[in-house]
């Protein structure tokens, strides 16, 4: 079930008039695609972050404007990094029989058995690359890490036949791990060491190399 979001047309603008509609508690938006001329629209930003939060990042939104409604997704938005706030939102018309290409993150799930024992997980691709009808899209891919032990990985292959979608990816490609533990062993051989000079000094280089100043 698609969730309403209702929205206004309005005029193609720049600078304060955008700012104005910023303050009134709008978010300023483009719709687009599937064969429809780009349109220029604001949404309530109460009701935007109500909608996304229903329906997730990735969810199908039947958004409304002057009263017709189009199946739309969130592609793209921009936001404050101070405030949060969304200052600008972009929204693809899809068409739910047509498959499209989309991103998806990944979500790591599970408390990694190698962890327990001293390893570090480490998390290689945080998003992939999908293609899938439109009501096939997930959230998330979830992986479940739970098994990994030191020196394991799990890759796109191992996860891929979780899910009813076409991974855009080598079945090869390594979305986690787990590192074993970095291990330092100071060597004292408990000799003393002389600290005399040469017998030859002619040739020997006295000028710092980039490795040694790193």
């Amino acid at each position: 079930m698609s969730h309403v979001l209702v929205a206004k047309e309005r005029a193609k603008s720049q600078g304060s008039t955008l700012r104005q509609l910023r303050l009134s508690g709008e978010i300023p938006a483009v719709v687009y695609g599937n064969k429809n001329e780009s349109m220029a629209i604001s949404i309530n930003s109460g009701d935007f972050f109500k909608t996304i939060k229903d329906v997730g990042r990735n969810g199908i939104i039947s958004l409304e404007v002057e009263g017709q409604k189009k199946n739309v997704m969130l592609t793209d938005y921009q936001q404050d990094p101070l405030k949060n706030d969304i200052y600008h939102a972009d929204f693809l018309i899809v068409n739910m029989s047509t498959e499209l290409q989309t991103h998806v993150r990944v979500n790591l799930v599970g408390n990694s058995s190698g962890v327990k024992d001293g390893g570090v997980l480490q998390q290689s691709v945080h998003e992939l690359t999908i293609t899938a009808k439109p009501n096939d899209i997930p959230e998330a891919i979830d992986v479940d890490v739970t098994s990994l032990a030191v020196g394991s990985v799990v890759t796109v292959g191992d996860v891929k036949g979780n899910y009813k979608i076409t991974f855009n990816h080598d079945d090869d490609e390594v979305i986690a791990s787990v590192l074993a533990p970095r291990q330092e062993e100071e060597i004292n051989t408990g000799e003393q060491q002389d600290g005399g000079t040469p017998d030859n000094e002619e040739g020997r280089e006295t000028k710092a190399s980039p490795e040694s100043k790193a």
